[in-house]
């Protein structure tokens, strides 16, 4: 299995990339592609420790900065270390894709590149999240600010299927991210939805509050990418400020910093599970390939379980079973479970 990885993409990057690559090709039953700045990526690869048939490097002479334009930047750096990337995998010369660069500019390479799956309309940013019971998926992130209805029902879809191959649970609940429980609550955008999702063949629970996400009682949260974006950064930054707050406490006296020591290794685990580079990227669903987007401020551990992630999306043949999913419904789109149709 070869994965193809973005070296040019992230903050910190060819270097953490590289020694992320690197770890991974150790831990893992795989091969990479770095594609990049030769002159950049080989003088940083010289100095590593590894099976050198297991990490090979494709030169591109440009590279997509996070503040360019994700779709003029996709059609005019057509060597950019994105844009070749894909390309790789669109010719079979690589399995799956992985970038911690400009996440816009990935979601229009891949869009254009390896094209949707049919059936699929818009592709969606789905999204690993720790709850007090289990880990759970949200859908969109990012990908899409201004979707239609049909668009979250197949994010549901997707994301159900996600959740069985991936995070193995077989009958995953489905909850609508809205201002309220009740059917009635939110926009029409949001009631349509509702709609959609409760005449669906998924196990919908309907409307779920932002603070219920992280009960544990719900597998999937659906969402437009505009709410979903906001949710995913202010959680990010909300684990950050936590940790800050218990060390600025626990340090503030003799005492608070003795037991300090003695949860040293409670808090070890505390920053492990509410770590977003535990969980490695996240996966570009309904495009027709394997494509993951990683945080751009992804350090080595992330960078390694983002590939880590892209190596079991292929193993698990995910879109081929969600290929099945979309084409079992007899309406192929609209996955409407004619039983509940009044």
């Amino acid at each position: 299995m070869k994965i193809v990885v973005d070296a040019m993409g992230g903050d910190f990057a060819p270097g953490v990339v590289i020694d992320g690559a690197v770890l991974a090709v150790k831990e893992y039953d795989l091969e990479v592609i770095l594609v990049g700045d030769e002159a950049r990526i080989n003088p940083l690869l010289a100095k590593k420790k590894f099976d050198h048939k297991k990490i090979s490097v494709v030169h591109a002479s440009e590279v997509i900065e996070m503040d360019d334009s994700p779709a003029l930047s996709v059609r005019r750096k057509r060597d950019s270390s994105m844009v070749v990337g894909v390309k790789l995998v669109k010719d079979a010369k690589g399995d799956a894709f992985f970038s911690a660069g400009n996440t816009g500019a990935e979601v229009c390479a891949a869009t254009l590149t390896l094209g949707l799956l049919p059936g699929v309309e818009r592709p969606g940013i789905a999204t690993v999240m720790p709850s007090l019971k289990s880990l759970f998926l949200v859908i969109d992130v990012g990908a899409n600010i201004d979707p239609k209805p049909l668009h979250l029902l197949q994010y549901a879809v997707m994301g159900s299927v996600y959740c069985q191959q991936i995070l193995g649970k077989p009958n995953p609940t489905v909850g609508l991210l809205n201002v309220g429980e009740e059917e009635s609550k939110g926009t029409g955008f949001l009631k349509e939805t509702h709609e959609l999702l409760d005449k669906s063949h998924l196990n919908f629970i309907g409307n779920v509050e932002g603070k219920h996400l992280f009960a544990g009682d719900c597998d999937i949260i659906v969402c437009d990418g505009f709410v979903g974006n906001v949710v995913l950064k202010l959680t990010e930054s909300l684990a950050e400020a936590m940790q800050t707050f218990l060390k600025r406490h626990i340090l503030s006296t003799p005492m608070g910093m003795l037991g300090g020591l003695l949860l040293k290794p409670t808090f070890k685990k505390f920053k492990k599970e509410i770590d977003y580079s535990e969980y490695g990227g996240a996966p570009l669903l309904g495009v027709d390939g394997v494509a993951i987007i990683g945080h751009g401020r992804s350090d080595v551990r992330a960078i390694k379980n983002a590939i880590r992630v892209a190596k079991e999306e292929v193993e698990r043949k995910f879109n081929e079973k969600l290929l099945e999913a979309i084409n079992s419904e007899s309406t192929g789109t609209s996955i409407v479970n004619d039983s509940k149709v009044s």
